[in-house]
């Protein structure tokens, strides 16, 4: 049973460690980026939303660390982050 505690810690500690939601990460971003290389980088979205023609994405939570990218015509046009 303690093996059984102490692997899920550290299981749970590497998925932290390995997050794709970092400063390094945005960096890598590019304007005009389609969804599938932004999600190469930083992983699936937690939250999409449509709004006239363009989609707005978050990864992250927006009450504490997050990136935000709008797409159009499937490219990235803005994008912008906050406690990374």
């Amino acid at each position: 049973m303690k093996l059984k505690t102490i692997a899920i810690i550290v299981g749970a500690l590497a998925l932290t460690a390995c997050s794709k939601l970092s400063k390094e990460n945005y960096d890598k971003l590019e304007m005009g980026m389609s969804q599938n290389e932004v999600e190469s980088v930083l992983g699936g979205a937690d939250n999409c939303s449509k709004t006239m023609g363009t989609m707005a994405c978050t990864w992250g939570n927006e009450e504490s660390k997050y990136v935000k990218i709008v797409f159009m015509g499937d490219k990235a046009i803005t994008f912008n982050y906050s406690g990374l």
